[in-house]
């Protein structure tokens, strides 16, 4: 009798664990999904405020500062989530702070030393107008990211869903202002980012501050700052090579295909991957947000393999569908909403869309290596990502294509972040074959949705009414999957949307 309510209290245990999570995931998707609704709103309306030149500048300034910032902290943010004690914890993030303090101060004299080399290298002498503002978009950057890894070991992801929301509004705000001013409107995607990353930073720091600054002034002290500097010595020591790798190797398209073509090129395949980056990253960062904290304490427990399982077949039942989708309709979606000037970019987000479905399973699931204290893998994949990256991008460039650089670049980002992907499940205790089985089975779902969208392609269907039709289809599925599937059920009782769909 004993033993059936062992049981019973076991189930019943990992039941609230998995609701916790599920909860804590809708928290933050919740607040993003308005955010990023928002920017893509924002889209078409920025496109004719700035032109594809525009639009490469700012990517090349956030391909720079992003590069910087990943190592702003010297990877001491991601342990904040780790110890056990909070004021291990406290001296982390303070710990943070220093080495944002100190990168920052740095940057912008060796920026500024190199300033000729990098305006020659990109092929843009409009972003050596801009260089001097890496410097204060760093060290904001970085305060941010500590600060969103403390939030997420306090678990109040309501802060962080508010504070991206108020990012969302001044951003583009700030954006959309500056465009109708013509003496800023070359400038205003940059000073739009920097205030929208200011006003988050703000937000999220006002409301640690309320909340924890009792603990924090109690815990806080440089001894133990040096205590905690030695036990996690391992990350800025090899995870921040691997986390400078990562970066590198996702900011290389902008900058080879500036040095290879020219910033046009660069704004078309901006607009390209981050309107195809935007629907993935906002629900792919919030799950991988709380699944970083949920693992490590997963891992303690014994239970590691049921979160991965959930959380992977979630990712593929999200994602999968519409990004099959656009593959076949990217081109004639951007025409319609951005207009013919910008179709090249539609075609971009048809090369690059399979890759992005890969990458959308695969990388909340890549702090695994981290909750597994397996750094040496991270810094090996990250090498791997960044050689097969550079070398697909150099081959298009030398070949005189920017599609043939991105197809390439498209088919080595599928088959190294499928890797990734088996190998994390691997590391969780999933077999390979219930990994595919999961993949496969989804796939299924999009043959009959994927051959009727072909035939209208090729039988020259009207272009509103084709995009109108793929997004019907996209709909449909997902009705169906509510309708069907139990998880995607709960995620939408949590919503209250599963009731309106029952409805129908």
């Amino acid at each position: 009798m004993n033993e059936i309510e062992k049981n019973i209290d076991k189930r019943s245990h990992q039941k609230r664990k998995s609701t916790s999570f599920l909860s804590d995931v809708l928290t933050l998707v919740g607040g993003t999904t308005f955010a990023q609704i928002l920017t893509i709103l924002s889209a078409p309306i920025l496109t004719r405020l700035y032109g594809p030149e525009d639009f490469g500048v700012w990517s090349l300034f956030i391909s720079i500062t992003s590069i910087i910032s990943v190592i702003a902290c010297m990877r001491y943010d991601y342990c904040i989530v780790l110890p056990e004690s909070d004021e291990d914890a406290v001296n982390l993030l303070g710990l943070s702070f220093l080495a944002v303090l100190i990168i920052s101060s740095l940057t912008l004299p060796i920026i500024w030393c190199f300033k000729q080399p990098i305006v020659s290298i990109l092929n843009s002498p409009q972003i050596g107008n801009y260089l001097w503002l890496t410097s204060p978009f760093v060290f904001i950057n970085g305060m941010f990211l500590a600060l969103n890894q403390w939030n997420s070991r306090t678990k109040k992801f309501k802060r962080l869903s508010f504070s991206r929301i108020s990012s969302s509004i001044s951003t583009i705000a700030t954006q959309i202002g500056l465009g109708l001013e013509r003496n800023y409107s070359k400038s205003g995607q940059i000073i739009g980012s920097i205030v929208g990353l200011f006003i988050a930073t703000l937000v999220l720091g006002g409301q640690i501050w309320r909340d924890d600054k009792i603990l924090i002034r109690k815990n806080l002290s440089w001894k133990k700052i040096y205590e905690v500097l030695g036990r996690y010595r391992k990350f800025p020591l090899i995870d921040s090579w691997s986390a400078l790798m990562n970066t590198i190797s996702w900011q290389l398209p902008t900058f080879l295909l500036a040095a290879f073509f020219a910033p046009t090129v660069v704004g078309f395949y901006s607009l390209g991957f981050r309107l195809l980056q935007l629907p993935m990253s906002f629900i792919g960062s919030s799950i991988s947000q709380v699944f970083f904290q949920r693992a490590a304490k997963a891992r303690l427990e014994g239970n590691l393999d049921s979160l991965v399982e959930s959380t992977f077949r979630m990712l593929v039942i999200i994602g999968m569908f519409p990004m099959l989708t656009l593959t076949i309709v990217g081109s004639d979606v951007f025409i319609v909403i951005f207009g013919k000037a910008w179709a090249e970019a539609g075609v971009y987000a048809q090369i690059l869309s399979l890759w992005a479905f890969i990458w959308f399973i695969s990388s909340p699931l890549s702090t695994i290596y981290v909750v597994m204290e397996k750094q040496q893998f991270g810094f090996l994949y990250n090498f791997l990502n960044l050689a097969t990256r550079l070398l697909s991008l150099t081959i298009g460039g030398l070949l005189g294509s920017a599609r043939i650089a991105l197809v390439l670049f498209s088919i080595s980002g599928i088959i190294v972040y499928g890797y990734l992907c088996l190998k994390m499940m691997y590391y969780s205790g999933i077999a390979i074959s219930r990994t595919l089985e999961i993949v496969f089975t989804n796939a299924l779902l999009f043959i009959p949705a994927g051959i009727v969208l072909i035939v209208f392609k090729v039988t020259g269907i009207n272009q509103s009414l084709f995009v109108f039709c793929s997004f019907m289809a996209i709909c449909i599925y997902y009705i169906y999957i509510l309708k069907t599937d139990v998880q995607a059920n709960k995620i939408m009782t949590s919503f209250g949307i599963n009731k309106w769909v029952k409805n129908r």
